[in-house]
């Protein structure tokens, strides 16, 4: 997986390395998140039904977790941003528990690019980001400045760190559930390669792990989605 073939240096810096797999399913992530939505909104009746039924039940859900973080009058701001956050981080999770496709070199070019800590810890620097511009934007500079002084003055170099934390936090939990998940299945898959014995014991595990695998994928995009609004409310709620 950690092969020099599957990664390019960017303008020919050794550290600015571009993940070649990791590129292509997060394009295909985005491309399946694009299309699903499309085609569930493309017909929007009075009375839903089917996928728009589905996809009104996910607007009211990111409504709900938005409710519990701040108040509705700058939660509702950001309805689009958790619908986008819940089925990119969801999809993406989820593209490596089918099956991961891989040459006999071992080098992965299916997974979930979430597995990849460049990817969890840029979008979490994504998220972090926003926070701040949304706190300027909607409390303004002064008062929002403010914020890195109360209750005492002193508090302002932790409050620094505490970004810097958050940040890397919400990147690293995502991305050492996903690694995880996808090194405990490779290691169901060799031992089921491994002989027709192992081939019949792993079966069952494999089977039940995938399953673990969906509900380990779908908690993470909830957490990950309900952090970025805790987030984002400790920027724009007047009370913190």
């Amino acid at each position: 997986m950690d092969s020099e073939f599957l990664k390019v240096d960017l303008f020919g810096i050794p550290w600015m390395t571009l993940n070649i797999p990791t590129m292509i399913m997060s394009t295909v992530a985005m491309v399946i998140v694009f299309f699903v939505t499309f085609f569930m909104s493309r017909k929007i009746q009075m009375y839903p039904t089917g996928a728009q039924n589905a996809l009104e039940y996910l607007v009211q859900f990111i409504k709900n977790v938005i409710s519990s973080t701040m108040e509705w009058k700058q939660g509702k701001n950001f309805v689009m941003l958790g619908i986008t956050l819940i089925l990119y981080v969801f999809v993406a999770n989820m593209l490596g528990v089918p099956f991961e496709l891989a040459t006999a070199d071992h080098e992965v070019w299916w997974n979930s690019p979430t597995s990849n800590p460049v990817l969890t810890i840029s979008l979490a620097l994504f998220v972090i980001l926003l926070t701040h511009y949304y706190g300027w934007k909607m409390r303004g500079p002064k008062e929002y400045g403010k914020d890195y002084f109360r209750p005492v003055f002193f508090l302002a170099p932790f409050k620094v760190v505490e970004d810097f934390s958050n940040t890397l936090t919400l990147g690293m939990r995502l991305y050492a559930n996903i690694y995880a998940k996808e090194v405990i299945m490779v290691m169901l898959v060799g031992l089921g390669a491994s002989g027709a014995f192992w081939a019949f014991g792993a079966f069952i595990p494999l089977v039940v792990f995938q399953a673990f695998s969906v509900f380990i994928g779908t908690l993470q995009a909830f957490i990950f989605t309900m952090l970025t609004m805790v987030y984002m409310s400790h920027k724009v709620s007047e009370e913190h």
